[in-house]
């Protein structure tokens, strides 16, 4: 049956957002560089990168709030480069809600449907709906002063998704948060997603947010895209320096120290919790790993884990994870100065391309970028 609705389906009719060549030029700034970029229909599709990587100027030029300077933008099939916001069938969530503190819940939530002249025992019908979907209902008569955080951030969404748009544009949505209820609310826009199955296009700078809630990732530098995958794919399998370095904490491994450790010349990814410390520094190597001795530079105790800086024999330094599961801190500690061995299994190092950016090229030894 899959292979048949494939079959019957063309590519236009299956993606929700479609970019082809898009430049964003700002005087002598370029913002957008040549982004080439395919959203699915029902994707919760998450756009990573540092601040100034290009990726909000893109929700921005889908938005329809800049135009681009070069290239096309589908909605749905549709060429809309040219077409205002109104005239897109997209909505935005942005950090600050852009709530009307003088209305109450409900009728922010209305709102927009008001604007578009949609009767209004519809419009209350829908804005009870949308509350209900967000979980605040009960809440229709609060004013977003007497409302929490994370409570605000839902009548956001609320108003949002009463206009049943095919595209929702979520702007670093939880950055105001603190850190326990953002960790909340990403599984519940998560959950929100999957119950309402419109497409979500989600700007964060966050690594962990992009990982936890995306179904598939680009990641930004520079006004462009340095890989699209899954959060799987993005964060064990880097396609450059940069996406090792900025998503989460890796190890990049080459020149000379790439020789002496792993017997080969190139560049090599080993994400910090795939390595095992060892203090036997003579016992013997399992078939199918790589290991590397060195001298305990740092130990950083964080309560569920500890961080191992290790200044190899070899030259550079790696930086190893490791779960507390019987240790407590001052045992741990006592490791600091200490010779150990670190050891990975061969398949969770990964070549990554050459083109390194001046900021991360390494001169011989190892280093960890993150």
């Amino acid at each position: 049956m899959i292979e048949e609705s494939r079959e019957v389906s063309p590519p236009a009719q299956r993606l929700a957002v479609g970019l082809r060549g898009v430049r964003k030029i700002f005087g002598d700034v370029v913002a957008v560089d040549g982004v080439d970029l395919d959203i699915r229909d029902g994707e919760f599709f998450a756009m990573l990168g540092p601040s100034g990587s290009g990726k909000t100027t893109v929700l921005r030029l889908i938005a329809g709030f800049e135009s681009p300077t070069a290239g096309t933008i589908h909605l749905g099939g549709d060429e809309v480069s040219k077409r205002p916001p109104f005239e897109r069938d997209v909505n935005t969530v942005f950090q600050d809600y852009a709530l009307f503190p003088h209305m109450n819940v409900i009728a922010n939530v209305e709102y927009g449907l008001k604007v578009k002249r949609v009767s209004k025992a519809q419009r209350r019908e829908r804005a009870v709906e949308a509350l209900r979907t967000v979980r605040l209902e009960g809440f229709e008569a609060r004013k977003p002063g007497q409302l929490s955080g994370g409570q605000r951030q839902r009548v956001a969404l609320a108003r949002a998704l009463v206009n049943r748009p095919k595209v929702l544009l979520l702007d670093e949505p939880l950055g105001a948060l603190d850190q326990k209820l953002r960790e909340e609310m990403q599984v519940e826009l998560k959950a929100i997603q999957r119950q309402v199955g419109i497409t979500f296009l989600f700007v964060t700078h966050d690594q962990e947010e992009a990982l936890t809630m995306s179904d598939r990732v680009a990641v930004f530098n520079a006004g462009r895209i340095e890989q699209v995958g899954t959060p799987a794919e993005v964060y064990e399998r880097p396609a450059s320096a940069f996406v090792a370095g900025f998503v989460g904490t890796s190890n990049l491994i080459q020149g000379e120290a790439a020789e002496s450790v792993l017997g080969r010349t190139g560049i090599y990814s080993v994400r910090p919790e795939k390595i095992r410390v060892d203090t036997h520094l003579n016992a013997e190597v399992p078939v199918g790993e790589h290991a590397a001795a060195g001298t305990v530079a740092e130990v950083v105790y964080a309560g569920a884990a500890t961080r191992f800086v290790v200044d190899l024999d070899a030259g550079g330094r790696l930086i190893a994870l490791q779960q507390n599961l019987q240790t407590s801190s001052m045992d741990v500690l006592k490791l600091r100065d200490a010779r150990v061995r670190l050891a990975w299994r061969r398949e969770h190092e990964f070549a990554i391309r050459e083109d390194v950016p001046p900021g991360l090229v390494m001169d011989g030894p190892p280093t960890t970028v993150g």
